[in-house]
């Protein structure tokens, strides 16, 4: 039986429903916790990828293409550690969130699923569906990257190119939700997504026998894996198998930074690099900033330039990431300039998207 959702505003309940009738996102009305101690480390047995985590997942198995375990390795260059999430199947992070939601789906019985993303989470939920035998819609904006169409194309999906801003592209795909047609895979708002990219957090504390990082800095658009990190963080935490919570650090694109801009006044400038994070209205803006507040954590806005020049470094180094990926490495680098981390701090930066799919 499918895990009912909850308002957390308003406390309405629903089997089934993509946002409250008041218009506040849902979430799982049970978060499940697993029983006893950590387990051995060296003992945990990963073979099921991110599923291996199962007792903190409110979603059963259904879609998987074995997602997970991605590689955590030293970076000298930025004194950190790298978790290099670009080398899932559709080549980005957001494989965590798309093989949860669409095991939702299929969970649900939905034959049609529809989305709307700037690529990286459309190729994802469009390649799950396709593993399911579930029919996709994906709303892309016409500027969408001719490499992330092909793979939304050659999933067997159809996208749906909306003239415009990001937001535009949300307002058709909703029209489309509303109108009945199509079960909405939404990364934003589907709290399935967001059990699903919370397993990075497992995953970084196993693969540091469960010890977590001071601090862990990532991309933030839409915040689905700051809040994903926010979340698993929260859970290892409540079943006793950590002893903290890291600070969560954003990195936003200068003319896209709500969250930076609340907490530090307007970033000037556009930054028209980092285009998977060009978000101005995130759904879930009250969780992220409560999740800063309470890991004493930030989040700052970085503009074209700097982001070129983390790319660049990065190529050098041998990681291979797209453009939007930079900003989180690039961050770091701020942070520690300004002295919110200390040169020493232990920190892990989540590499999101693969430089194969420019």
């Amino acid at each position: 039986m499918p895990t009912a959702l909850v308002c957390p505003s308003c406390g309405d309940s629903y089997t089934d429903r993509w946002r409250c009738t008041c218009g506040h996102p849902l979430d799982f009305a049970e978060t499940p916790l697993p029983d006893g101690p950590a387990p051995d480390p060296t003992a945990f047995d990963t073979r099921r990828g991110l599923w291996s985590f199962d007792d903190f997942l409110p979603v059963s198995r259904a879609v998987t293409l074995g997602e997970g375990m991605t590689p955590l390795v030293n970076a000298d260059g930025w004194n950190a550690q790298f978790k290099l999430e670009y080398v899932f199947p559709t080549g980005s992070f957001k494989d965590r969130g798309a093989t949860t939601t669409v095991s939702r789906a299929a969970e649900l019985g939905v034959e049609k699923v529809v989305e709307d993303s700037s690529g990286n989470a459309g190729a994802a939920i469009a390649t799950y569906a396709a593993r399911a035998g579930i029919d996709a819609d994906i709303y892309v904006p016409a500027s969408v990257k001719a490499s992330k169409l092909r793979a939304i194309e050659r999933a067997g999906a159809t996208p749906v190119r909306v003239d415009g801003s990001r937001e535009d592209v949300t307002d058709a795909c909703l029209d489309a939700v509303a109108s009945g047609d199509g079960w909405y895979a939404s990364h934003a708002w589907n709290p399935a997504f967001f059990a699903g990219t919370a397993t990075v957090a497992y995953e970084i504390a196993l693969q540091r026998d469960w010890q977590v990082p001071d601090a862990v800095v990532t991309p933030l658009g839409h915040g689905t894996l700051f809040l994903g990190a926010y979340r698993g963080f929260r859970a290892l935490y409540d079943a006793g198998w950590t002893k903290r919570m890291p600070r969560l650090l954003g990195a936003q694109a200068s003319g896209y930074a709500p969250i930076a801009d609340e907490l530090h006044g307007e970033s000037e400038g556009e930054n028209d690099v980092a285009d998977g994070i060009q978000i101005r209205d995130p759904v879930r803006k009250s969780e992220i900033l409560d999740a800063i507040d309470e890991t004493g954590g930030d989040a700052i806005a970085l503009d074209s330039a700097t982001v070129e020049r983390e790319l660049e470094a990065l190529h050098a180094d041998g990681f291979y990431t797209e453009p939007t990926c930079a900003v989180a490495p690039a961050a770091l680098r701020a942070y520690r300039e300004r002295g919110v981390l200390d040169a020493d701090a232990d920190v892990v930066v989540p590499l999101t998207g693969s430089g194969l799919k420019n």
